[in-house]
C-alpha cells in the first residue's frame, strides 16, 4: 500500500489527479484489490501513456513512445521470440547488444517471466514500457511484415548462401540446378520483399548490380537513386534467375541483353513490371520498371498544369485535327501527360489509335499497337496503316526520324488530331527540330497546334518541410513575389529524404498566326523566344518559381531541372 500511496503522491504532485480522485480511487481498491494505476484510468482519471511514464521513472526504466516502437530490422529478431509468444505475452524486441536483448513491455514482468524469457532467447534480458495498445499495434506491424533488411539478414539465407558457395566450388551448377536455386523459398521470399518494399516506397525502378565482391540494389524513387542492403553476393544467380523465370526470359541465356514483363497486384491495383537485363563485367545487371495503374496520373488536373496552361492545352486537344507535341529529356513524365490527354479525349465517339514503345497503360477504348521492330512493325509503318483505320486521334510515342514526322504532319493536315512527343530541351526547340531533320517550315506552321516542355520535380514533404526567409537578392534574380519559402528537411514519413512525390512544371506555347508566321519566314529561335515572352507565355523556370512561392517544392529543386 506504501507504494500505491507514493504513486498516487507523485500523480497528485504532477496534476495528473487530483486529491479528491486519488482517495476515490484508493477507497475502491480496498474493495477491488486491484492496481491503484488500473483503478485510475478504469475511472477515465489518468491515461495509460501517464500512469506508464510515471511507473517507468519510479521503476528506473524507459518509456517509449509510438514512434520509438521499432525493431531492429537486420538482428534476427523474430528468431529470438515467436510471434506467437509475442502476442500471448504481449512483448517486442527491440534490438540486441551483445549477449543483452532489449523488449517493450505493458507491465514490469515478474522474476519467474524475466527467467523463461531469459531460457527461451539466451540472452539477458532489458526491458522498457509501453502502453498496452501501442505495443499491441507494434507487435502487429512487426510480426505482419517483412522487410528487405530483415530478410537478407536471416539465417535461411545465410544457410542458402552456403549452399549455393559449396556448389560453385564444386562446379555443379547446371540449367536444373539453377532453376532449383531460384525456386528456393528465401531467394522467392528475397525477390517478393524488394518488390514490395519499391511499391510501398512509390519507387519507378529496382536496379540489381552485381560487383567483384557484391551486390548493388538501388531504387529509384522521384527520380533519385538510393541503396538499399545488399544481399550475399553469391545470392546473385539465383536472385536474377528467379527474375528471369517471372520475367518468362531464357535462363540459361546470359551473354546477350533480355527483355520481359509480368504482372501483379498491389492493393487492389494491377502493377506491369517490365524487366531488363544486360551482361556486365561481373554478371547480369537487371532493371524492373515498375508500371502502376493508378487512376490519378490519368487526369490533367493532377499533373501539375496553372490554370491558364490547362486551358490552353485543352483548347488544343478538344480540336478535330493539328499536332500536339510534348517534350522533355527521358523521364520526364511526357507518357503520362499524353496519356492523361487521351484519357479526356477518351469516348465511344471517337476512334484512338496508338503506336507505341513499348506500351506502358493499357486502356480499355483505346487500340493501342506495341512496336515490334524486328518484323517491320515501325511507327512509320504502323502509322501508315492508321489512316486506312478512320482514326479521330492517333498517339505516336516519338518521332525519332523523318519518315514518321513526315506522316504525322500529313495525317495532323488531312483532319486527325496527332499526338506525340520530341526529345528537345523545351518548346520553342521543337519547331526548329522539326525544320532540322527535313520537314518543310510551311508545314511545320500549317500542322502544329500547340507544344509542351515539360520537367518533372519532387515535392516537398508537406510534414517536415520548413519555412525559411530568402534573401534579398535571390529574390530579385529569380522575381520571387514572397519573402518566405520552405527547403526539405527530413522525417521518418518521407524517409528522411524531405520530398514525397513528384508533379511536373510545364512550358506551354499555343501557336497561334503570328507564331505560324515566324516559322515560315526564318523560323529564328530568339525571334521565336521573344514572341514567347511578348505574349507572356511562362517559361519552365517561370512556371516552377510558382509552384516554389506556393511551398509546393524548393528552389534548389527547380534550378536543377529548369534555366533560362
Amino acid at each position: 500500500m506504501g507504494t500505491n500511496a507514493l504513486l498516487g503522491d507523485i500523480l497528485v504532485e504532477r496534476r495528473l489527479i487530483t486529491r479528491e480522485q486519488l482517495a476515490q480511487a484508493l477507497a475502491k481498491q480496498k474493495e477491488s484489490r486491484e492496481p491503484l494505476g488500473q483503478i485510475l484510468i478504469h475511472l477515465g482519471f489518468l491515461q495509460d501513456a501517464q500512469l506508464k511514464v510515471v511507473l517507468a521513472e519510479q521503476l528506473g526504466v524507459s518509456f517509449l513512445a509510438p514512434a520509438q516502437l521499432k525493431p531492429r530490422m537486420d538482428q534476427r529478431l523474430k528468431e529470438c521470440i515467436s510471434a506467437e509468444f509475442a502476442f500471448a505475452n504481449l512483448v517486442l524486441p527491440l534490438e540486441r547488444s551483445g549477449q543483452v536483448l532489449k523488449v517493450a513491455v505493458a507491465k514490469m514482468p515478474d522474476l519467474i517471466f524475466m527467467d523463461n524469457l531469459r531460457k527461451l532467447t539466451g540472452f539477458d534480458i532489458t526491458t522498457v514500457l509501453s502502453t498496452e495498445g501501442e505495443l499491441r499495434r507494434a507487435i502487429e506491424t512487426y510480426y505482419g511484415s517483412s522487410d528487405l533488411q530483415e530478410v537478407v539478414s536471416s539465417s535461411e539465407v545465410d544457410d542458402v548462401t552456403q549452399d549455393f558457395v559449396k556448389e560453385e566450388g564444386d562446379h555443379k551448377i547446371d540449367l536444373e540446378a539453377t532453376i532449383l536455386e531460384a525456386e528456393k523459398a528465401p531467394v522467392v521470399k528475397l525477390v517478393d520483399v524488394l518488390i514490395r518494399k519499391a511499391l510501398e516506397d512509390r519507387a519507378s525502378d529496382i536496379h540489381i548490380e552485381p560487383f567483384h565482391d557484391k551486390i548493388n540494389i538501388r531504387y529509384r524513387i522521384d527520380g533519385v537513386l538510393y541503396e538499399l542492403p545488399p544481399p550475399p553476393r553469391e545470392l546473385h544467380n539465383a536472385l536474377v534467375s528467379r527474375i528471369k523465370i517471372l520475367s518468362k526470359m531464357d535462363i540459361a541465356e546470359k551473354r546477350i541483353p533480355q527483355d520481359g514483363s509480368f504482372a501483379l497486384q498491389y492493393k487492389g491495383n494491377k502493377v506491369d513490371m517490365r524487366v531488363s537485363t544486360i551482361p556486365i563485367v561481373f554478371g547480369e545487371k537487371v532493371v524492373m520498371r515498375i508500371l502502376e495503374k493508378r487512376v490519378d496520373l490519368l487526369d490533367m488536373n493532377s499533373l501539375g498544369f496553372e490554370p491558364e496552361q490547362l486551358a490552353q492545352f485543352e483548347t488544343a486537344l478538344m480540336r478535330p485535327y493539328g499536332l500536339i507535341f510534348v517534350t522533355g529529356p527521358t523521364g520526364s513524365g511526357k507518357s503520362t501527360t499524353l496519356y492523361a490527354a487521351l484519357n479526356k479525349r477518351l469516348s465511344p465517339e471517337i476512334n484512338i489509335l496508338t503506336i507505341e514503345d513499348p506500351v506502358e497503360y493499357q486502356i480499355s477504348g483505346m487500340n493501342q499497337v506495341q512496336v515490334k521492330p524486328e518484323i517491320g512493325l515501325t511507327f512509320s509503318a504502323a502509322l501508315r496503316a492508321f489512316l486506312r483505320q478512320d482514326p479521330d486521334v492517333i498517339l505516336v510515342g516519338e518521332v525519332r526520324d523523318l519518315e514518321t514526322a513526315e506522316i504525322c504532319i500529313r495525317a495532323s493536315l488531312t483532319g486527325h488530331l496527332v499526338l506525340s512527343t520530341l526529345h528537345t530541351n523545351d518548346a520553342v526547340t521543337a519547331m526548329t527540330r522539326l525544320i532540322d531533320i527535313g520537314i518543310q517550315a510551311y508545314l511545320v506552321a500549317g500542322s502544329l497546334g500547340l507544344v509542351a516542355a515539360q520537367r518533372l520535380i519532387r515535392i516537398l514533404c508537406p510534414h517536415c518541410k520548413e519555412p525559411f526567409k530568402v534573401d534579398p537578392k535571390t529574390q530579385a534574380d529569380y522575381r520571387i513575389r514572397t519573402e518566405t519559402l520552405y527547403r526539405a528537411k527530413g522525417c521518418p514519413k518521407c524517409r528522411d529524404i524531405g520530398y514525397w512525390g513528384r508533379m511536373a512544371i510545364y512550358e506551354v506555347l499555343p501557336i497561334g498566326e503570328d507564331i505560324r508566321r515566324l516559322i515560315t519566314k526564318d523560323a529564328d529561335i530568339s525571334k521565336l523566344r521573344d514572341l514567347q515572352k511578348e505574349k507572356k507565355y511562362e517559361t519552365l523556370l517561370q512556371n516552377g518559381i510558382k509552384k516554389v512561392e506556393r511551398g509546393l517544392t524548393s528552389l534548389d529543386e527547380i534550378l536543377s531541372v529548369a534555366y533560362e
